[in-house]
């Protein structure tokens, strides 16, 4: 299975007023494992950013001047994401701002159907409790040290671990070990030696003649012939 997770930055909060997208990040799993492959640009919005902005993701207007345009990107961002899950934080943001630069090109939205949401994921897992990036990070001991600003691309390498753990993750894998080292507990077998007085045998005297008269019966070359003579043979002298 192949997914993509993805993450953006914007000059604001609305792409309905005016706001553009500014980076694009996204990393690439192979059945719930990052495959080394990313996809990262940065996007010249034709536009001033904000001081807010600016102080979520650090990239200023001249940095971003000269970048390419969204609709240079747009074919090398859908190849890359052609066929496979999108999954974002908060996804419904990233994909507003999408779908807005779509529009603005003439090119199809992305379909919604294709689009795993991480935070609605950690709300039903977490109810109640803070779900943001940091906060599940900090919930899950991932090492987030590096992000002292917003980046599309640290925080899609951020979150695809994230999202390991709210598929599962590593808590599967030391349950699976944990149930695998009570099953081994459970079957295991101690060998101590000897009783030091034997079970009393609960075949009666009548069924051990018939049994001996069935096995005399079946002759001297007989499988349980041999048996026998082999077992007598095992036991101690008296």
């Amino acid at each position: 299975m192949r997914e993509i997770i993805f993450d953006t930055e914007t000059t604001g909060l609305d792409p309905t007023k005016g706001d553009r997208l500014v980076e694009i990040g996204c990393v690439e799993l192979l059945n719930g494992i990052p495959s080394g492959q990313t996809f990262h640009v940065y996007l010249d919005p034709q536009r001033d950013v904000p001081a807010e902005a600016f102080a979520v993701h650090g990239l200023s207007r001249e940095f971003l001047t000269g970048k390419p345009l969204f609709k240079d990107v747009a074919a090398d961002f859908l190849n890359f994401t052609a066929g496979a899950k999108l999954v974002a934080h908060n996804a419904e943001f990233d994909v507003k701002f999408l779908n807005a630069e779509f529009g603005r090109i003439g090119l199809p939205e992305i379909d919604r159907e294709r689009v795993i949401d991480t935070l609605a994921l950690a709300r039903r897992r977490h109810p109640g409790a803070p779900n943001s990036l940091d906060a599940l990070c900090a919930r899950y001991k991932i090492d987030n040290s590096r992000r002292t600003k917003h980046g599309a691309l640290l925080d899609s390498e951020i979150l695809a671990e994230v999202y390991a753990e709210l598929c599962g993750g590593r808590q599967t894998a030391m349950t699976l070990a944990a149930d695998v080292t009570a099953a081994r507990q459970e079957f295991r077998v101690t060998v101590s030696g000897p009783r030091a007085s034997p079970i009393e045998s609960t075949i009666a005297a009548e069924e051990f003649k018939s049994h001996a008269g069935f096995i005399n019966s079946l002759g001297p070359d007989s499988i349980w012939a041999k048996l026998k003579a082999k077992a007598e043979t095992a036991l101690p002298k008296p």
